[in-house]
């Protein structure tokens, strides 16, 4: 079931290029984009900063994991998964098993600058922790890295890397067969059904 050439999930933390990059590789593969926020937003008319406020971040999780099972058997995608989507760890191995996962990163200060410097950022999503934006970067990257990296068959580095570059990095990626074979035999061989 592993499809890499028709699935791309792309995962990381805030502010590392999911969106923006999910939406240029899946013009450029002629895929669809499904950007998991927006289409949360979207199905529950309310932003993701109007849920959490109303009903709690256990409300737009839930909603986030719900999502995310339903998109495990999603075929011709490009996935922008929102920064928490990694912590559904038992959804998570299902879906990676559909498709490349890549763990687009940035150091903290890139983080930071990035979501200080995205006027829309601080309204659509909340703080998660109540700390200043470095204190909050610093604490949720330490929790979800290890996820990230156990989630994920390639990762790259998005500080110093234009949309353009990363996109053909991960074409690129998508033509290696030895390493696409190398993921597939990793992978356990029970069968997900769709």
């Amino acid at each position: 079931m592993f499809d890499p050439k028709h699935k791309i999930i792309l995962t990381g933390y805030r502010a590392t290029g999911k969106s923006s990059i999910g939406l240029m590789l899946a013009e450029r593969l002629k895929l669809d984009f499904i950007d998991m926020d927006e289409l949360i937003e979207a199905r529950a008319g309310s932003s993701i900063h109007d849920m959490v406020a109303e009903k709690g971040w256990d409300y737009f999780r839930g909603l986030e994991r719900d999502l995310l099972a339903e998109l495990i058997c999603r075929k011709n995608v490009v996935i922008a998964t929102g920064g928490g989507a990694i912590l559904h760890q038992s959804i998570w191995d299902q879906l990676r098993r559909t498709g490349l996962v890549v763990w687009l990163t940035a150091d903290i200060d890139t983080i930071c600058r990035r979501i200080e410097n995205d006027a829309k950022s601080e309204g659509q999503r909340p703080s998660l922790t109540g700390d200043d934006i470095l204190a909050e970067v610093a604490s949720v990257l330490a929790e979800r890295d290890p996820l990230y990296e156990k989630g994920s068959q390639l990762t790259i580095d998005t500080r110093d890397k234009d949309g353009a570059q990363i996109v053909t990095l991960i074409q690129n990626t998508l033509a290696d067969e030895a390493f696409l074979n190398a993921i597939r035999d990793s992978l356990p061989k029970e069968p997900i059904y769709c």
